[in-house]
Formats: structure tokens, sequence, C-alpha cells
């Protein structure tokens, strides 16, 4: 393994971020060649976690701008603070000051509110980690713009002129998938898929992140997750679910999965009405019955086992 994503992998391991090789090589080149990195993958997978490990490993600010349905260029980038220019101008009545040098006064720096794209930009110190959240739910107008801002790291303010980047920030965009972005967008990134973890790196996470917890429950856990993702459920959940549900678990001083404590928590894992309605009764029991004794035991094999029982104990419903 090259030193450079050794030493990455290592540094998010050290930040508590259970990681691969895979994870560590794409923010080892992004650092290298200065090139943003697009994360898709399901929701609670762990996607946004990278970019505040790397702020945090990196010793740098993180700076987040969150994507929605109508987010547009002001809101992202900057706004002139309206409110304290009126005052300054009510402030200025009266003054023999020029219109030309009472308007360089209120069009200044003091009276800009920078948003995240614009502060990421200038950033005087040091690169900042730009994270922006969930891409997607943006329109395809605002990643016309972001196209442009990620090209070159640079914005023109009418009034103060064009501002570049001194240190060009660490940028990682996520994605759900809820609608197909651009192909230009893609060829500005280096792309990542992260998909749901497997039995492994998922007791791993269980282990480094909840604090206590005994091997055994992080097991039955992390297999109890590696099957009910092979249910058709309206909403699978992921790792954040999984961590969620293990830390209510040691909240309730439960050592191993019971049937009624896994009842009584299926709220902590499962977010949707009809999910809870169609795991409730025997397949709980399926599920929890077949694990005892399995935890040394090929789990994908069992896996597929119970995974067959539970389609053919939901197909009769």
């Amino acid at each position: 393994m090259i030193e450079g994503i050794r030493r990455i992998q290592e540094m998010m391991e050290r930040e508590q971020y259970v990681t691969d090789r895979g994870i560590a090589t794409t923010a080892y080149l992004a650092m290298e060649l200065k090139k943003p990195v697009l994360i898709e993958g399901q929701a609670g997978v762990g996607k946004t976690e990278i970019a505040k490990v790397l702020s945090s490993a990196l010793g740098t600010e993180l700076i987040r701008l969150q994507c929605y349905e109508g987010l547009d260029v002001n809101t992202a980038l900057y706004e002139w603070n309206y409110p304290k220019q009126m005052l300054r101008i009510k402030m200025d009545e009266g003054s023999r000051r020029g219109i030309d040098a009472q308007e360089q006064a209120i069009f200044s720096d003091a009276f800009l509110l920078k948003r995240p794209l614009l502060q990421a930009i200038s950033g005087q110190e040091q690169a900042p980690v730009l994270l922006i959240d969930e891409v997607d739910r943006a329109d395809e107008e605002f990643e016309a713009f972001l196209l442009e801002v990620l090209s070159d790291f640079q914005v023109t303010i009418p009034e103060l002129g064009t501002i570049r980047a001194q240190h060009r920030p660490y940028v990682v965009l996520t994605s759900n998938r809820t609608r197909e972005l651009s192909d230009a967008l893609k060829r500005r990134c280096l792309y990542l898929w992260i998909d749901f973890p497997t039995f492994d790196k998922e007791v791993r996470i269980i282990t480094t992140k909840v604090p206590g917890i005994n091997e055994r429950l992080a097991h039955q856990i992390a297999m109890f997750m590696q099957a009910i993702r092979h249910v058709k459920l309206n909403k699978t959940p992921g790792v954040a679910e999984t961590l969620d549900w293990a830390m209510s678990m040691m909240a309730l001083h439960q050592d191993h999965l019971e049937q009624d404590a896994v009842r009584e928590t299926l709220g902590a894992f499962i977010k949707d009405r009809d999910d809870v309605a169609k795991l409730r009764g025997q397949p709980l029991e399926v599920l929890i019955s077949s694990m005892n004794g399995q935890e040394e035991e090929d789990v994908s094999a069992w896996v597929q086992s119970v995974t067959q029982r539970l389609e053919k104990e939901l197909s009769t419903r």
C-alpha cells in the first residue's frame, strides 16, 4: 500500500471512522489531485461523516452547505446585509460625504454576509473542508452554477470584484440518488460509492462507535441488520440506524437480543409504519430464534437461509 494511502486510512481510523482501502485511496487522490469527491450511496451509510472526519483529522474548518429544493445562489454564495446598509445610509444623511464614498462604504466586506461557498473560497489561513450535502436535492439550475464554482474556485461580486481561493478547499459532495446528477458535474469529481457494510465491517463500526458493548450483542445486531436489509422494506436501515439501535440496547442494559426487547426497540432502526407492521410477530421470531448459537457460524449462509424463511413467512400474509 502506498504510504500516503496508509497514512490517510490510519488518520481516519484515529477519528473512529471505520474505513477501507477504497475510501482511503479516494480521499488520498482527492487531496493530491485537488479534485472534489462525489460520494453516493444509500442514506445512513456514512457519506457525510467522511467530510467531518477529514476536517477533524486535518485540523481545519468544516463548512457545510445543506442542499434542498429551491436553494438559490444568494443562499449558497453571499448576500448583502440590507438592514445594516439602510441603517448606515440613515446615519450618513446630512454628511458631506459624496455619493461614491457612501456607496463604497456600504458595499464593503463589513456589509457582506458570506454564505458557505464564499466562506470556503475566501479562507485565509488554510484550506477548509467544504461539504455540499445531498446535492441531488438541489435544482438543476443550481447544479449548473456549482459547476462554475468547482471549476475555477473563484466568484465575482460586482461591487467588490473577483475573489479567488488562496487555499483551494477540499470538497466533498454527497448524494442519495433521488435524481441523476449531470455528467458534467460527475466529470469534475472523483467518484465513490459507499454500500451497506459487510458483516465484519459492521461489527467493527458497532464496537468502535458504541463504547462498552459486548462482543455477543455487537455480533447479533450486525447479523440482524445484514438479514433485515435483504427484506423488501420501504426504508432500509443504514449504519446510522444500526448505531442508534445498539445504543438503545445498551441503554436498556441488554447483553443479547431477545424478541421482546427487539420488538420494543423497532423504532430505533425501522422508520416506516408499514415496515414495522411487516416485521412484528412471526418474522421477528424467525430472526431471533434462528440466530441463537449462530454467532460463530458462516454469517452469509445464515443470512441466505433466514432470508428465504422470512420471504416465505411474509408471502403468506
